[in-house]
């Protein structure tokens, strides 16, 4: 059960003035908005219909609804069915909503609101998967054998319409009473196997709770700690199982933009065994550090300051772009292969390119000229969204936290040592309750270890806090 922690009234913290100052934009422009309503008006509809009953698994709440799945048996293996809003046919190239969306790259989420890559008009209305209603999409049908891997992949323009919307904490009671909705019934035997091709593979996936910050039944904000469900495990296979196909398919055909990590190199796997030596965390030699990290427990203070620590191993993702010759370097190191981004276009800029290109080379026809045009760009601008992303969260998150702590210093809090920066005389802490990180002198510190510190200081003004061991 995630702890929660009253703060203070909506009105105390003031994110439009966050969003103000990072430049993110406020509203959408009338010419973008009045080009989407005539899209929606008339955007076109794909000549293959088809009555599968997909569903959507989102957040509570979720409009801008990306993806619609249907899971069945094929023989030995399974048919995975997985469409994605088609978003192309509702943005034409050029023109106001174009440039619009290049402008934002993607969607930026506050805690009070979102500020939509497409009008609302589009990505919470006639682009969106919405249960009931026939929509266009693509849709990805993959074969997989026995043990998860694909066979065959078809990817085309279809009409669908979504029998129901899911939601992630529904979804999650009902696989643990085993009565999921009959369309992803299949989804804990397909996405166990997707996982364990991805442990061969030598995945890293870092399954660390965050801390985010919510709206109380209250009215007040929140912070809470939570953890990522086994159901959201699940699902994200789905997604990743496609990305892996369309990268595979732009490889293939010589042209296209992926998403690349590049594998974690022998040093810095050093780097982190001599780092992570301290917590006591058996690693054999033998042993590649993904295996290590799949036996780990967030909630267990030793693993966390792991986990913590193995994050630097995922730093670096960029996007990719070729149209000839192959990126010397075409590897997504947390993926544990080639990946793409072609899953969520009503979120994503990427995704809407991306995915033209797959339909163009799965087809044998050329890549069309706006889709191709627009390859070299992508990266640069998917590269300054998400950057800008991380400044919003990062910002919010930080005027939350001080407005938690404002009042209490002087107080001594209970607290894990996550990570030290020796280099900077500090240490990463996470509070137990609130559930905030903040700095502190690193001094004797160790990590995995559980100390009590005392808050010296909070600022809302700022958004800064000052704890120090106690």
């Amino acid at each position: 059960m995630a702890a929660r922690t009253i703060v203070a009234p909506p009105a105390a913290i003031d994110f439009d003035a966050i969003r103000a100052e990072l430049a993110i934009p406020d509203g959408y422009p009338a010419d973008a908005v009045a080009q989407a309503r005539e899209s929606a008006r008339t955007a076109r509809v794909a000549d293959e219909p088809t009555d599968i009953p997909f569903v959507t698994l989102d957040p509570p709440g979720s409009r801008d609804l990306d993806q619609a799945v249907h899971l069945s048996r094929r023989g030995d293996g399974y048919l995975v069915r997985y469409a994605i809003a088609d978003v192309a046919g509702f943005v034409e190239p050029a023109g106001p909503l174009a440039r619009e969306t290049w402008r934002r790259g993607a969607t930026l989420y506050s805690p009070d609101r979102s500020t939509p890559l497409h009008p609302l008009e589009l990505s919470e209305g006639a682009a969106s998967l919405l249960p009931g209603v026939r929509r266009p999409a693509v849709v990805w049908t993959i074969v997989l054998n026995a043990v998860g891997e694909p066979v065959d992949v078809d990817v085309r323009r279809s009409t669908i319409a979504s029998v129901a919307q899911l939601d992630y904490p529904s979804a999650q009671a009902d696989l643990g009473a085993d009565r999921l909705h009959p369309s992803i019934a299949l989804l804990p035997e397909i996405g166990r196997l997707r996982r364990e091709l991805a442990r061969r593979r030598g995945a890293i996936t870092l399954d660390i709770p965050d801390t985010e910050v919510v709206r109380g039944p209250d009215g007040h904000w929140t912070l809470v700690r939570r953890a990522v469900l086994e159901i959201e495990r699940l699902n994200a296979e789905i997604s990743l199982l496609t990305g892996m196909c369309a990268a595979r398919i732009m490889l293939d055909g010589g042209i296209g933009l992926l998403r690349t990590l590049p594998p974690p190199s022998s040093d810095q796997v050093q780097v982190l065994r001599r780092v992570t030596a301290v917590l006591g965390i058996s690693w054999p030699a033998s042993m590649p550090v993904s295996e290590v990290i799949a036996g780990l427990d967030a909630d267990r203070p030793r693993d966390a300051a792991f986990l913590e620590d193995a994050v630097r191993l995922l730093r670096g993702a960029g996007y990719t772009a070729f149209d000839g010759a192959l990126p010397e370097q075409r590897q997504h190191g947390g993926v544990g292969g080639p990946y793409a981004h072609v899953t969520a276009p009503l979120r994503r800029l990427a995704d809407r390119f991306a995915t033209e290109v797959c339909l163009a080379l799965h087809a044998g026809r050329p890549v069309p000229d706006w889709a191709r045009s627009a390859l070299p760009g992508l990266p640069a601008t998917m590269t300054a969204a998400d950057r800008k992303a991380s400044e919003l969260a990062k910002a919010c998150a930080g005027a939350v936290s001080a407005f938690v702590l404002h009042g209490r210093e002087g107080e001594a809090f209970r607290a894990t040592v996550l990570q030290l920066e020796p280099q900077k005389g500090r240490a990463i802490v996470l509070l137990n309750e609130p559930p905030v990180r903040a700095h502190c002198p690193a001094d004797g510190l160790v990590e995995g270890s559980v100390l009590t510190v005392r808050l010296m200081s909070a600022d809302p003004a700022t958004h800064r806090f000052v704890v120090e061991p106690a």
